[in-house]
């Protein structure tokens, strides 16, 4: 069953309003949420919908690809707890579907799952479950080798066949160039700057397969220092 509530911005220009209710089984969750942003940090945001300010925690990768204000669209994981009603936001249903594979596996909570995203884009997480690259898994913050195995162990069958027709290229990493990226990271935070900031810089810059640690660094500082 599905129950939708909308509003339409030309009839309603006060309300900026699109939120999909489906019912999973357990009751309603809030599938999607679309209005003004308001405020934004690093692990959270808040969405302006008709009025009412929604709190919602992001990725990293969520976080950078967001305008500073403006209209948001979001897709949403409803977190529910005993003391707490809980929303998490990804700007991609990708992201979102894998959030909610990774909360599945024992151990891993909403908030490890958003670090693990956090941390290494969708696609090469993947990649990295389906070769079974227990290094750069446990490399990530929060993750242990235990851990690791167990994602590997419970995920691989199921984020294999989406692996099998991943396009090659900038976005996705080998695992060896994974860890110059951290290497680099390392460097940069010891220099002073934030790891957020390194991160978003190595991000945008385009990188070829061959670049070494020292190439990646220089490249970085170079956009860092104009």
């Amino acid at each position: 069953m599905q129950l939708l509530a909308a509003r339409d911005a030309d009839e309603y220009p006060h309300l900026i309003l699109f939120i999909i209710l489906k019912s999973n089984g357990d009751g309603l969750m809030i599938a999607m949420v679309r209005g003004k942003l308001v405020y934004k940090s690093i692990d959270h945001i808040i969405v302006d919908v008709g009025g009412i300010g929604y709190r919602l925690f992001v990725p990293l990768s969520t976080f950078y690809a967001l305008p500073d204000d403006g209209q948001v669209n979001l897709h949403t994981h409803t977190h529910v707890r005993e003391d707490a009603f809980l929303l998490y936001g990804f700007l991609t249903m990708e992201e979102k579907e894998l959030f909610s594979t990774l909360i599945s596996i024992t151990g891993v909570g909403p908030k490890l799952a958003v670090n693990i995203l956090s941390h290494i884009p969708a696609d090469e997480l993947k990649l990295a479950i389906s070769r079974e690259d227990i290094k750069r898994l446990s490399s990530l913050p929060g993750i242990g080798k235990k851990t690791a195995e167990r994602l590997v162990l419970e995920l691989k069958d199921r984020v294999g066949q989406q692996t099998d027709s991943l396009p090659t290229g900038k976005h996705i990493s080998s695992s060896q160039q994974s860890h110059q990226l951290d290497d680099v990271v390392s460097a940069l935070v010891n220099l002073g700057y934030k790891e957020h900031l390194a991160r978003k810089i190595l991000g945008s810059m385009e990188l070829s397969e061959e670049a070494s640690t020292e190439q990646i660094l220089k490249g970085a500082l170079k956009i860092l220092v104009r």
